[in-house]
């Protein structure tokens, strides 16, 4: 996938990728409250552990944290791990949510990141991997940089 170079990723929930093929992936809006943006922007936000599901046609991201800001004061009394519901189109819910309902098949969360201003969420509707398929990936993996450290030797030679 390419990036805009004006998308600056704030988080990436990395174990996505070793977890799950992802099929396809959607770009989201987020409810938050000032307090968890200025959070968000300071960095304190963790995607691990995090997932997404549909509630009465909305979507809802869950053990998203997002660390209390400590410059707020009193009146932030919100919980590090709220549900936030995200913002996408009645077309886009209907098409996850046909998806997400197969078996196997699961809405996860990928990346936070920035565009333009907005804080937005990237997600995957992604099925399981099996063991046997990890194991190929991480074999890939160590085939590719083997190829491109074999590659970078021969060049400075």
């Amino acid at each position: 996938m390419v990036y805009n170079i004006s998308m600056k990723t704030i988080a990436e929930n990395r174990q996505v990728r070793h977890e799950y093929f992802i099929e396809d992936s959607y770009e989201a809006g987020l409810c938050l409250e000032g307090s968890e943006v200025k959070s968000i922007r300071a960095g304190s936000v963790n995607l691990k552990d995090s997932f997404c599901y549909i509630r009465d046609m909305e979507v809802f991201v869950k053990n998203m944290h997002v660390a209390v800001y400590d410059k707020s004061g009193a009146f932030n009394t919100r919980d590090a791990k709220r549900d936030r519901k995200l913002l996408l189109n009645k077309r886009e819910i209907l098409k996850i949510k046909s998806m997400a309902e197969q078996k196997g098949y699961a809405l996860v969360p990928v990346r936070l990141y920035y565009k333009d201003a907005l804080i937005k969420m990237e997600l995957g509707v992604c099925r399981g991997k099996h063991t046997f398929d990890k194991k190929e990936t991480l074999k890939e993996r160590d085939i590719k940089r083997s190829a491109e450290r074999d590659i970078r030797s021969a060049l400075r030679k």
